[in-house]
């Protein structure tokens, strides 16, 4: 049976017409003086308002009801226990073991994998402190001062997320780049912000095939070599063990181990974190972002349902999604420093629970997840706020911080710090979009019934980034297990990469044929491969045959 032919589907799809009636508009559902404490949970540090999302009582008592009916934290625990929840690979997802501050055994495949965990985190910290004090150098006896994250999606997203919330905490006299993107641009905007004389690469890739990541690799490689530069003692892999980023025969300065049951987009309280981040706000730091996180795990794991934060929050994306019918959701941090978290939320969810087939490889009734984008505020309300309020709606994430990392000037013109003003527009934005504005204008009018909800956290500290992150992986995990749905593989991603190599193959097969590109079956794959070849625009292609 589908999770559609169930009775409590049925139930909610019912329940959802009532929210066309003008009782169930939410300036109408705010009008309640304790809505506010019906529809917030405190979570593990961070506070979560989901009162301005269009749902009553009834709405979460059935969807409580699906989430128990599905059993989804029956397989969450199961999933912190090393049960294989990725049946399509035959994995465990054990991202939560990596955050682990206790040798309380795990098994996967009757072997405990926490003295493996527990060494790579040690090994991380060793060395980035080994690092710090300046007892490993480059290859011309330099201290490190820039350190540059060779990798792509899940491989530096969580990281970048992380590194720049902790902007402030970042004292160790390291900068930290990003060489993401195979596009040349990006390596030579990377190589002319650092001293490649001090600057250590950290090449982070679970297989070490991914062809852009290697791309990037050679072309770093060679730029070093041509400096004079000993590249041995400038790279270190973050990679699985015995893959070709971890062969003796190819020496580099150090090698840390990924697991095969912690996927990228998950992986940034592991080695994938652990290295570029102990190195950017140190070790120290870094286990204080895992406590953060761990704290989180427990909430998600124990919580009851109406408790439970990333719960409730995973029941209202669904809700929004398959019954409410919202295809897109921002995420809107009034916090410059989260203006990463847009970006890696985007791939955790997107890649998780982009999916057409159930666990059962029955094809899917409906939508599985959502378009992801956001910009911080106040920025997002001058870009694309204007469709937020009378366009197509959809709804938010607001994310406010109540203790500002500097100290604040108090505007003597309007008695109002920075920060003041901040939570001011987020606060308005919220309760605007909401309630929105009768005018007599059509223009002028605002309908708002926009829905949104707000996390709060208590300050840009590792502990508190490490729970709002934690929240958000555990929200997509719920989504996924209660579409019975794979949130740990992404086989749709391999389609374009299988298709690259072959158009790379008729790129290299034409530097030695002076005829150029043979005639493609694919007109279209040859127009563009023509382009390439001879850097021009094509004619005026329209009547050609």
């Amino acid at each position: 049976m589908t999770i559609e032919q169930t009775e409590t589907w049925q139930k909610l799809t019912a329940h959802a017409q009532t929210f066309q009636t003008p009782a169930h508009h939410l300036k109408e559902l705010l009008k309640d003086p304790q809505r506010i404490n019906a529809f917030s949970i405190n979570v593990a540090g961070l506070w979560y308002d989901y009162s301005r999302q269009r749902v009553t009582t009834q709405t979460l008592k059935l969807l409580y009801q699906f989430a128990r009916e599905q059993k989804v934290q029956k397989r969450f625990s199961d999933m912190t226990q090393g049960a294989v929840v990725n049946p399509t690979e035959d994995r465990a997802a054990l991202h939560t073991a990596c955050r682990q501050m206790n040798d309380d055994p795990i098994m996967v495949n009757d072997i405990n994998v926490m003295p493996d965990i527990i060494a790579a985190r040690k090994e991380a910290g060793d060395f980035c402190r080994k690092i710090h004090r300046g007892e490993i150098k480059s290859s011309v006896d330099k201290r490190f001062t820039h350190a540059v994250v060779v990798g792509i999606g899940g491989s530096y997203l969580g990281t970048q997320f992380v590194a720049r919330a902790l902007f402030t905490q970042a004292d160790r006299g390291i900068q930290l780049h990003y060489l993401s993107n195979v596009d040349s641009h990006n390596f030579h905007a990377v190589w002319d912000q650092i001293d490649p004389e001090a600057t250590l690469w950290i090449v982070i890739s679970k297989s070490y095939k991914t062809a852009e990541t290697l791309a990037n690799v050679r072309l770093a490689v060679q730029w070093m070599l041509d400096q004079g530069l000993d590249p041995a003692h400038h790279i270190v892999t973050v990679t699985a063990k015995g893959s070709p980023g971890d062969n003796p025969s190819n020496p580099v300065l150090a090698s840390f181990h990924m697991f095969d049951f912690i996927g990228g987009r998950y992986s940034v309280s592991s080695a994938v974190g652990a290295v570029p981040l102990g190195l950017y706000i140190g070790p120290e730091r870094f286990d204080a972002f895992l406590k953060g996180m761990a704290e989180m795990d427990r909430h998600a794991l124990t919580a009851p349902p109406n408790q439970n934060g990333p719960l409730t929050a995973a029941l209202i994306a669904i809700w929004n999604n398959n019954l409410l019918g919202y295809a897109a959701q921002g995420i809107i941090p009034y916090a410059s420093f989260l203006d990463k978290l847009a970006p890696h939320f985007q791939q955790l969810n997107m890649e998780s629970c982009g999916k057409s087939v159930t666990l059962q490889n029955s094809p899917v009734n409906g939508s599985t997840g959502t378009f992801i984008f956001g910009e911080p505020g106040t920025n997002a309300q001058h870009s694309f706020f204007q469709l937020a309020h009378q366009g197509r709606p959809f709804p938010i994430d607001f994310v406010g911080v109540v203790k500002p990392n500097y100290p604040q000037f108090r505007d003597p013109q309007t008695n109002v710090s920075n920060h003041e003003e901040l939570w001011a527009n987020m606060m308005a934005q919220a309760a605007a979009l909401a309630e929105g504005k009768d005018h007599p204008d059509p223009m002028r009018r605002c309908s708002g019934n926009r829905p949104s909800s707000t996390l709060v956290i208590r300050s840009l500290s590792p502990k508190d980034v490490g729970r709002l992150l934690a929240f958000y992986e555990h929200r997509t995990v719920y989504e996924a297990f209660l579409w019975n749905i794979n949130p740990f593989d992404q086989f749709g991603v391999e389609l374009g990469k299988t298709m690259a190599k072959d158009i790379r193959k008729k790129i290299i097969a034409a530097q030695t044929d002076a005829t150029g590109f043979e005639k493609s079956s694919r007109p279209i794959e040859e127009c563009y491969l023509t382009m390439l070849a001879s850097g021009k625009l094509p004619e005026n292609l329209l009547g050609k045959k």
